[in-house]
């Protein structure tokens, strides 16, 4: 049985318990609350009212998404597109993934040591096969390529 979101408390209630489940960014909320059948201007006002009440924030959102992503392998250049498609500002995620305190050295290091249990590249074949990897993980061109050199991030 679905809920009709016909008036503002039925949008605010389905609002609350989709930020009850997790943090969700406005863009996102909205869209699902779109898609539920809510009026624009009603989701609008509710979504207004639910940030200036600070159960809406789209900082808490970002620090929680690049937190996780980057618990789960993945390198600030795929949570940076994540991110983006999801409809928030570039620059507000460029400031979150800086804010963030995380190494991602540290993070595409222990993803590779994970994935291929440390050890370097044989063959031209198997160092293709390992970059393409970290890369779609979204960690940079540079950083993979001096780790599979066995080169030190500092040089």
């Amino acid at each position: 049985m679905s809920v009709v979101l016909d008036t503002p408390v039925a949008v605010r209630r389905t609002a609350m318990d989709l930020l009850a489940r997790r943090e969700h960014g406005r863009a996102e909320l909205t869209r699902k609350l779109r898609q539920r059948g809510a009026p624009p201007e009603m989701i609008e006002h509710e979504l207004d009212r639910l940030a200036d009440e600070g159960l809406l924030s789209e900082t808490r959102y970002l620090e929680s998404y690049i937190s996780s992503r980057a618990r789960s392998g993945f390198g600030p250049s795929r949570i940076r597109e994540e991110l983006t498609q999801r409809g928030l500002p570039r620059g507000d995620v460029e400031q979150a993934l800086r804010d963030a305190d995380i190494d991602w050295q540290v993070q595409l290091v222990d993803l590779w040591q994970r994935k291929f249990s440390g050890q370097l590249p044989s063959d031209p074949r198997e160092r293709a096969r390992q970059t393409r990897f970290l890369v779609y993980r979204g960690f940079s061109m540079e950083r993979v390529g001096r780790l599979l050199s066995g080169r030190s991030f500092d040089d």
